[in-house]
C-alpha cells in the first residue's frame, strides 16, 4: 500500500496564504474603520466617562444627562463595548472597563480631551487626496484659509483645541520633566507655548526658576488660569505676538515644543532666526518634536507628519535636516536627549 506523502512546498502554499490573508483582511479592516475613532471622541465630548464614575448606569440616564437621544446612544455604547471601552453589565445598562477609564476628567492620565471630534478637521481629513496630489494642507481647500486663521476667526474650536493640547502635554510632561537637566537654568521662554500647560509644569518642578510664555495673543489669553493652577503665575510672563517676527530676549532656554514641524522650512528658518536674535551666547535652543526615523518601525514622527500635511501643511523631519536648518541660523546643534516620549534636540548660538 503507497502512504501518501504530506504535501511539502508549493502544494502546501495556499492554506498558509489563506490564513495570512485572513489576518492581512482583519488587521487591514481594522485599520481602515473610522466608526470607532469618531464614536470615541464623540463620546468623549458628552463626557460619558465621567457620569460612570461611580459605577454603571442606564443608557437613558446617560441621555438624559447629556441630552442625547437614548436609542441612539445606546447604538455608541454598545459598539464601544465591543471594543472593550464599555461593558453592558445588564441589558441598556453600562459601565466603564479598565481601558475606558482614562477617559475620564480626574483620571491622572485623563484622556477626556485629548480627542475632541471637531468638524472643521473631519472636513479636511475628507480631502487628504488633495495633500496627496499636491502637498499642499486640505484645511486650507476645505476652509479657504490656514488652519491657524480658522482657529482665531472660532475662539469655541480653538478652545477645544487648546485643551486637547493641554491634555497631550500632561502626557508629555511625564517624560520630558525628568529626563532633561531643566534646573541649570534660570529663565526658560516657552515659544508657541499655548496656554502655558508645560512651563507651568517646569515651573512647578523648579520653584526657583522663572518663565515666559509666548504665543498668539488669542491663544495665551486663557493662560492665567492654567499657570493659577499649578501655583506658578508669579513667577511666570505672559507675552502675545508672532514668533515670525520677534521673540522675548535673554532667557537662559529657549523651547520650542511641537512648533516647527508645523510650518514649511522658510517657516521653520524664520522661527529659528527669530529665536536665535533673542540668545544670549549662554542660552541654549531646545527643540522638543518628533523626528522622522528610518525604516518601518512605528514612530509618531510618521503620523504626525501625514496629520501636519493634512491640517497645516507641515511635517516632521529628519535629524540631519532639523540640523542644517539649525546651522543656517547660526546654530549649533548639541546634542539628542531621547525620552520616553518626545526626543529634545539641544542646540547653542554659534
Amino acid at each position: 500500500m503507497t502512504v501518501p506523502r504530506q504535501a511539502t512546498g508549493p502544494a502546501a502554499a495556499p492554506a498558509a496564504d489563506a490564513s495570512v490573508a485572513a489576518h492581512s483582511v482583519a488587521r487591514l479592516t481594522e485599520m481602515a474603520d473610522y466608526i470607532v475613532p469618531f464614536t470615541l471622541r464623540a463620546i468623549c465630548d458628552l463626557g460619558i466617562a465621567d457620569l460612570l464614575a461611580e459605577g454603571p448606569r442606564p443608557v437613558g440616564e446617560l441621555a438624559a444627562a447629556t441630552g442625547t437621544h437614548a436609542p441612539a446612544l445606546l447604538k455608541a455604547m454598545r459598539a464601544l463595548a465591543g471594543r472593550g471601552v464599555f461593558t453592558e453589565t445588564a441589558p441598556e445598562v453600562f459601565g466603564l472597563t479598565p481601558l475606558g477609564q482614562p477617559l475620564r476628567s480626574d483620571h491622572p492620565r485623563s484622556l477626556r480631551d485629548a480627542y475632541p471630534l471637531i468638524p472643521a478637521d473631519v472636513q479636511a481629513w475628507a480631502l487628504l487626496d488633495h495633500s496627496l496630489r499636491t502637498g499642499r494642507a486640505a484645511f486650507d481647500l476645505a476652509h479657504g484659509q490656514s488652519y491657524w486663521e480658522y482657529m482665531e476667526r472660532h475662539p469655541e474650536e480653538s478652545a477645544r483645541f487648546d485643551a486637547s493640547q493641554r491634555a497631550v502635554t500632561r502626557r508629555e510632561i511625564r517624560a520630558l520633566v525628568p529626563a532633561y537637566e531643566w534646573g541649570a537654568f534660570g529663565t526658560v521662554a516657552d515659544i508657541g507655548g499655548g496656554s502655558g500647560a508645560f512651563v507651568a509644569a517646569l515651573l512647578a518642578a523648579h520653584p526657583g526658576m522663572r518663565g515666559v510664555l509666548f504665543d498668539q495673543p488669542h491663544v495665551v489669553a486663557g493662560a492665567g488660569a492654567v499657570l493659577a493652577e499649578q501655583g506658578v503665575a508669579d513667577r511666570c510672563s505672559v507675552v502675545g505676538g508672532s514668533f515670525y517676527e520677534s521673540v522675548p530676549s535673554g532667557a537662559d532656554a529657549y523651547v520650542l515644543k511641537r512648533v516647527l514641524y508645523d510650518v514649511g522650512d522658510d517657516g521653520a528658518a524664520r522661527v529659528l532666526r527669530a529665536v536665535r536674535a533673542a540668545m544670549r551666547p549662554g542660552s541654549r535652543l531646545l527643540i522638543v518634536e518628533p523626528l522622522l526615523e528610518p525604516g518601518d518601525e512605528f514612530s509618531w514622527g510618521k503620523l504626525y507628519d501625514l496629520l501636519l500635511l493634512t491640517m497645516r501643511g507641515g511635517g516632521s523631519r529628519s535629524l540631519p535636516r532639523l540640523e542644517e536648518l539649525m546651522r543656517e541660523a547660526d546654530l549649533e546643534p548639541v546634542r539628542v536627549v531621547r525620552t520616553k516620549g518626545l526626543p529634545i534636540t539641544e542646540a547653542r548660538p554659534v
